[in-house]
């Protein structure tokens, strides 16, 4: 299974950053002054971009002195974009190697390599010990994660005492069943959604009492509309998710838009705290 959900994301060997840098190069960027913003159509990879990274880091109560794991952490979007907001430590772990360095690589080009640093690693068996992180997020990695129960009582376990633990996933909807290929499985073979129900008994056994539970499916809706409005006005981002994903992902993009319209899919956070 691990082998099949690297190959989806990406060949092995794949110099991702050199690709992205080749991209950004092309479409006229200064490479010397390259910003979080330019990096967001690549690097923040899940529904709502760079938007959606802000709300859920607002709801874990961040400082400057916070460290904080993301678990799946990708291209280390998301780690950057907290990293540089709230000047806090953010560690990442991902499953695709390639994510891994190039997410490292794009640190080191935005002068962030300090305080955002991404590790090659398990989610449902995270190397870190007990109570090492103020704050924990995952955002759009549940899905190709069948063994959830171990990767939510994983983030438990290196929470330190009061901390908050954020997740924002793609969810089975009522709608259907899903269909592919979609931006996380070409098939359903690696595809493992969980129902909003099912969500809260996970986070519940796992040791995390639900503070807010919060379903962004219309959003998200409107947020391609934008995309697309946008694309049509200014053609589309110098590098996209196409750049890893490869030729079918305007399909992968197309089928993700109707499976949101027909809930067969929902988009939905949820932020918790350990139980006492």
């Amino acid at each position: 299974m691990i082998d099949a959900v690297q190959t989806h994301y990406c060949s092995e060997g794949a110099d991702l950053a050199a690709q992205i840098r080749a991209g950004l190069a092309s479409a006229g960027k200064d490479l010397s002054r390259l910003t979080t913003t330019d990096l967001a159509p690549v690097d923040e990879f899940h529904i709502r971009g760079r938007q959606a990274t802000l709300e859920l880091a607002e709801r874990m109560q961040l400082t400057a002195e916070s460290h904080v794991l993301d678990i799946g952490s990708g291209l280390g979007g998301p780690a950057r974009t907290i990293g540089e907001t709230y000047g806090c430590r953010v560690t990442g772990i991902d499953l695709t190697q390639p994510f891994c360095e190039a997410a490292n690589a794009m640190s080191e080009w935005l002068g962030l390599a300090d305080r955002v640093r991404c590790f090659h690693g398990d989610a449902t068996a995270l190397p870190f010990d007990d109570g090492t992180f103020d704050a924990a997020m995952t955002i759009h990695a549940g899905m190709n994660i069948p063994a959830k129960d171990a990767l939510y009582a994983g983030a438990r376990r290196v929470l330190k005492p009061g901390g908050l633990f954020a997740v924002y996933d793609v969810l089975q909807g009522e709608g259907g069943p899903v269909l592919y290929p979609v931006p996380w499985a070409r098939d359903a073979t690696h595809s493992y959604l969980s129902t909003p129900e099912e969500m809260r008994k996970l986070l519940t056994e796992a040791g995390f009492e639900i503070l807010d539970e919060h379903d962004s499916t219309e959003a998200s809706l409107r947020w391609f509309e934008e995309v697309k409005a946008r694309i049509a006005r200014s053609g589309p981002a110098a590098v996209t998710f196409q750049t890893f994903l490869g030729a079918d992902f305007p399909v992968m993009a197309r089928n993700q838009v109707q499976n949101l319209a027909e809930r067969r899919i929902r988009t939905v956070s949820y932020t918790c705290r350990p139980s006492r």
